[in-house]
């Protein structure tokens, strides 16, 4: 006797217009501009495929390779600053110090500020006539240098420490949700052993916390992809090219070169990267521990 066929629930049928919408918008658009990426697109998408032509030009242009090692540099101090200064913040409002929520609000609030915003506000600070380097030197200071918006050595760093100011919070509320969570029984026995505190830290409460630390680790690499507005309002790419990143070198082949073949080329170089890297990654943190619980 064959067992009924189950009927799909009200909730299963409500999601099929969310699943059309990502099909067509996300997917959809996504195979059309790596099929763009395959042609001699201008102005205007058109069906004259090139083969690899626009994959050969991007890998010939010094600001493609410049851009890459930019996204690398900046990717990894940004997202390992972020995670230290985060988890730092975490630990000491932990303590239940004093004005914790005011202190809370005050480290979050960047967070709720838009990247364009960051890069004005730094823009500001670092600005030789008008910002931080004026003020030190008007105090008699004279040799204290704080331009690295406009220096070609320090223009990069300049963007990595804009990008700490405003995401270190974020990943301070959730390391401080996850701290909260930490059995007071483990501190009690640590303290009983004569532990010291940073090797709890360290051994015990961090690989707890793996969860919350991969959720930062996907929220902040999305920052690093998405790196164009900070760019604009910070540096603009420059001096030069020191600090462009890949989003800026599709925007401005998107929007001012008018050469679409080879800004998809680049979009579909960004997406394929940050697949290799995150996918396996997530698989193995999520998924394969979600069928060996299920095997068990």
């Amino acid at each position: 006797m064959t067992a009924p066929r189950k009927r799909p629930s009200t909730a299963s049928l409500m999601l099929v217009p969310f699943w059309l919408v990502v099909l067509v918008a996300y997917v959809g658009t996504m195979l059309w501009t790596v099929q763009i990426s395959f042609t001699a697109s201008k102005l205007l998408p058109v069906d004259v495929y090139v083969g690899f032509d626009q994959y050969h030009r991007l890998f010939s242009s010094t600001r493609w390779l410049v851009s890459m090692q930019n996204a690398v540099i900046f990717g990894v101090l940004f997202i390992t600053g972020a995670l230290v200064l985060g988890f730092l913040l975490a630990v000491v409002l932990d303590q239940k110090v004093r004005f914790e929520n005011t202190l809370r609000t005050v480290f979050l609030y960047p967070y709720a500020m838009s990247f364009i915003v960051t890069g004005l506000i730094w823009q500001w600070l670092m600005n030789p006539g008008l910002g931080i380097q004026k003020a030190v030197r008007d105090w008699g200071f004279e040799s204290f240098s704080f331009a690295w918006a406009v220096d070609r050595d320090m223009a990069l760093y300049a963007l990595v420490l804009a990008g700490l100011w405003q995401a270190s919070g974020l990943v301070m509320a959730l390391m401080l949700a996850g701290l909260r969570g930490v059995d007071e029984e483990i501190w009690k026995a640590s303290r009983i052993d004569g532990i010291p505190a940073w090797r709890v830290y360290l051994f015990v409460v961090v690989p707890m916390l793996r969860p919350l630390i991969l959720t930062a680790v996907v929220l902040l690499s999305i920052s690093v992809v998405k790196a164009f507005d900070l760019v604009v309002a910070l540096t603009n790419g420059g001096p030069g090219i020191s600090s462009d990143m890949p989003a800026k070198f599709v925007m401005d082949n998107l929007f001012t070169r008018q050469n679409i073949g080879l800004a998809t080329a680049a979009a579909t170089v960004m997406l394929i990267t940050v697949a290799a890297v995150l996918v396996p990654w997530i698989y193995s943190e999520y998924f394969r521990k979600v069928r060996a619980g299920a095997a068990t």
